[in-house]
């Protein structure tokens, strides 16, 4: 197995017990497979991860990709995961999503 060129980071909120989740794995629900089916419709050699907690929880759902270190805030619909998977293709992120 090859290893991927870009991995994008999907915030899950996992924590260290007892703390309490933040808000991206409430709204973030299906995701991971939507972005799995996508990436692989649109040939792309990425990896999806689900991560802990990103810290960004007032920005959230948030999404980062690697090794761009482009951070992404407002990941709540299909269309934005759309625009971020759009931009890693052309090579330009989608600045209304980007954490600056």
């Amino acid at each position: 197995m090859a290893i991927p060129s870009r991995q994008l980071f999907v915030c899950q909120s996992f924590r260290v017990k007892g703390d309490p989740k933040g808000i991206c794995h409430k709204n973030t629900d299906g995701f991971l497979q939507y972005l799995e089916e996508e990436i692989l419709d649109r040939g792309l050699d990425m990896q999806v991860v689900a991560t802990g907690c990103l810290k960004q929880c007032e920005q959230g759902p948030v999404m980062v990709v690697q090794p761009d270190n482009w951070w992404f805030k407002g990941m709540d619909s299909e269309a934005a995961l759309d625009k971020v998977l759009d931009g890693v293709e052309s090579g330009v992120p989608p600045g209304e999503y980007l954490i600056k």
